[in-house]
């Protein structure tokens, strides 16, 4: 089941203040995301997990892999998934119009 949220993914740029500060807007994306996020994902083995995302960005500059580790971070919170299990990633980037960002995963 692929699930859709309706967020712009956070870069790590704006997720910490210097080396490992991080900033109210990090805190706030984590809120809101883990909010956003089903209660309860299927996770069919949890030692080796697969994930794909697809951002859906609204700038052609917006590079594929900076909203990773933010998003993973939700997960990590929400699922307590160890994301050292992660062995498999599949990332997408689609270009929408402003507003209309978005975050879609799937964890096999």
């Amino acid at each position: 089941m692929t699930h859709t949220l309706n967020i712009k993914g956070l870069t790590i740029n704006q997720a910490f203040k210097g080396r490992r500060f991080r900033t109210d807007k990090y805190d706030s994306f984590i809120r809101n995301c883990t909010f956003l996020l089903p209660k309860t994902v299927i996770i069919e083995d949890e030692k080796n997990v697969k994930l794909a995302i697809e951002f859906g960005f609204s700038s052609r500059l917006s590079d594929i892999d900076n909203c990773c580790k933010t998003f993973i971070d939700c997960l990590v919170k929400k699922y307590k998934v160890d994301d050292r299990y992660i062995f498999e990633l599949h990332v997408f980037k689609k270009i929408v119009k402003k507003g209309d960002e978005y975050i879609k995963f799937k964890i096999y």
